[in-house]
């Protein structure tokens, strides 16, 4: 009676594929695969010692037909092949992961060394920026500055403060001078001609003077109730 082949397996480099045929627990196997390398021949002879150890009888290449013996040797060449390309493949990912990150390394270093190379910032020396600001409204200078507080970001609940500071500097007069220091003008600049950043009339125009002297005390005490506190704690604002 006879038998069906149960399955087909072969090792080659390692990997198991078809290419022999187990009959009654015989294993059909080639002496030698011509195209593999000496590698992958011993891989495939150590594959073939464990299944004798196993019990399987190894049956020399002459007991398998000439054709099925080219089908089963093309097979393992091309699974070798497929192995072979995939591994390149591998490789070659891995470079340009490498490739990548390295570039991108150098890019952080190359900027942190810009960035240490620059030089501080220096804190500027210019006069306070003077905001632009719509026409000053008409009046006495209490209701000139009262009609700024706006354009400052204030509320109207600053110039109950800036009234002290400026009545006890200068008593909002545009030609108050102090020979002592120099100071002049409503909100006494220091030295006077400071106030020509905000217009060219600073000598004689409130607006301009108070314009300027809003301007000050915005980038140097933030609003005037705190330039009204430094006043009464220190005697100048």
């Amino acid at each position: 009676m006879h038998r069906r082949p149960s399955k087909i397996t072969m090792a080659v480099a390692g990997s198991t594929v078809a290419s022999a045929a187990v009959v009654s627990g015989l294993v059909f196997w080639p002496a030698s695969l011509p195209g593999l390398s000496a590698t992958d021949s011993l891989t495939a002879r150590a594959s073939l010692a464990k299944q004798a150890s196993n019990g399987q009888r190894v049956l020399p290449q002459t007991l398998m037909s000439d054709s099925a013996w080219t089908l089963r040797r093309q097979e393992a060449l091309e699974i070798v092949a497929q192995e072979a390309a995939a591994r390149r493949a591998a490789a070659q990912r891995a470079e340009r992961r490498a490739a990548a990150a390295a570039a991108a390394r150098r890019a952080a270093a190359q900027q942190a060394a810009q960035q240490q190379a620059q030089p501080p910032a220096q804190p500027s020396q210019a006069a306070p920026s003077v905001p632009s600001a719509p026409a000053a409204p008409s009046g006495s200078a209490q209701q000139i500055a009262l009609g700024m507080l706006g354009s400052y970001g204030w509320s109207s609940s600053q110039f109950s403060c800036l009234d002290s500071l400026w009545n006890e500097e200068s008593g909002w007069n545009v030609s108050a001078s102090n020979p002592a220091s120099g100071a002049y003008g409503i909100p006494q600049a220091l030295p006077g001609s400071k106030m020509a950043s905000a217009g060219p009339d600073w000598q004689s125009d409130a607006a301009t003077q108070i314009r300027w002297g809003l301007g000050y005390i915005q980038g140097t005490y933030r609003s005037p109730c705190a330039a009204w506190s430094h006043e009464q704690a220190d005697g100048w604002y």
